[in-house]
């Protein structure tokens, strides 16, 4: 028997087994519940070490299925997974929630502690929409790892209303490419890596209701204690539109650290907030470090470019780190070759005295903003080749900000 043996790059290696979901008894009527035979072919599947699950051209409608290691699930052409109306469908367990750990719905499509996984389209998967807000236990999600190594998502569309639509945790090497992600609403974020390692975005297409794609590592005591980064984060050719916050959030969840972010070759057609927002708080502690961004476009920001705001970002936590501990450090924040139809260009004025940004490039920079440039508590900035035009005010604000270029 074959073995689908699937690598950190997403890369087949051996053709795998085979299991069509309606031979274990899936109707795809959209109407009758689809959620065992789902289960079933998931189980055979993993108990025979592994291959894909195959889910062939029809509307099925289910509730939270799991699944298993070295298990991918392929949605043919034509495949729509439609989430049950009823919370009872998705068991409540343990997830991670703006930063803590806490009960919940467990997601639509789920795995936990789960090696070697995929789901693969070209199909498509709807959460539904009465599920989503903010009501506690926290409603589900349509996919959600926690603790996987290898995972692969490829190919599939997505969309949601008022909840996030994909959300990894804990997990390490994940690919997620060629995705078109949907969702409205606040809440309704597309991706949130969450103290994740080992990440790629690829050419997704994500419309979403808040941040498009987030970047979190817990809050407050709770993520400072269990010190979960999430590092070594890549988005590339992207194309982004969010309606309600930011395009790409790096936080403001930030007190397992974050280090080691890429974004390169995005287009930013919508932006409500800023393309780019780097968010904290005080009492979050810990870093956001190493984040670069180039060659990007930004076509539509009335609110900016880029923002950063490490005191007063996000909830305040009931157990913050104390003292000049849970002040964030950031540092060696690069912005180079990005074309700007925009608001304010740069908002960089929200960070402490106390732990300066050390570390801040903006180089090469042209378009049309209303507002320029507003820096406060910077070292070793450099500023270059900066050309825009059509702001009101002075073009350059500045408060403690040493470097060159100024």
């Amino acid at each position: 028997m074959a073995l689908a043996l699937i690598g950190l790059t997403g890369c087949t290696i051996l053709s795998p087994s085979s299991f069509n979901v309606r031979k274990f008894g899936a109707i795809g009527d959209g109407l009758t519940k689809d959620t065992v035979a789902f289960q079933n072919a998931i189980n055979a599947c993993a108990a025979a070490n592994g291959g894909e699950v195959v889910v062939p051209a029809g509307n099925y409608l289910i509730g939270s299925i799991e699944l298993k290691s070295y298990t991918t699930l392929r949605l043919e052409k034509g495949a729509h997974l439609i989430g049950s109306p009823d919370l009872d469908d998705y068991p409540v367990m343990k997830v991670r929630w703006e930063g803590h750990w806490v009960d919940g719905h467990r997601g639509l499509i789920y795995a936990r502690e789960a090696t070697h996984i995929g789901v693969v389209g070209p199909g498509k998967i709807s959460g539904n929409p009465a599920l989503g807000g903010r009501e506690m236990p926290r409603r589900p999600v349509p996919i959600e790892l926690i603790t996987c190594l290898a995972v692969r998502l490829e190919d599939f569309a997505t969309e949601h209303q008022s909840m996030w639509s994909i959300h990894p945790t804990y997990c390490n090497g994940v690919t997620a490419q060629n995705l078109v992600i949907r969702s409205t609403g606040g809440n309704g974020d597309g991706i949130d890596v969450d103290s994740c390692m080992h990440v790629r975005i690829e050419n997704c297409d994500i419309a979403t209701g808040d941040d498009c794609i987030a970047i979190k590592s817990g809050r407050g005591m709770e993520g400072y204690r269990l010190a979960r980064p999430s590092e070594d984060v890549l988005i590339s050719h992207c194309t982004l539109a969010d309606s309600t916050f930011a395009c790409i959030g790096i936080g403001s969840e930030t007190s397992g650290g974050i280090r080691g972010v890429r974004i390169q070759n995005c287009k930013f057609t919508q932006a409500k907030t800023c393309a780019v927002y780097i968010k904290s708080n005080t009492g979050r502690g810990a870093f956001i470090e190493d984040i670069t961004a180039r060659d990007l476009e930004v076509a539509t920001a009335p609110g900016g470019f880029l923002c950063i705001n490490l005191v007063g970002s996000g909830i305040k936590d009931a157990e913050p780190v104390t003292g000049d501990e849970g002040i964030p450090r950031a540092g060696n924040f690069s912005f180079e070759n990005v074309k700007v139809d925009c608001g304010t260009l740069v908002d960089a004025a929200r960070i402490s005295p106390v732990k300066p940004v050390n570390g801040f490039s903006l180089v090469n920079i042209s378009g049309t903003c209303r507002q320029a440039i507003t820096l406060a508590n910077l070292t070793n900035a450099v500023m270059r080749d900066i050309r825009v035009t059509g702001y009101a005010g002075p073009f350059l604000s500045q408060t403690n900000v040493q470097g060159t270029g100024l």
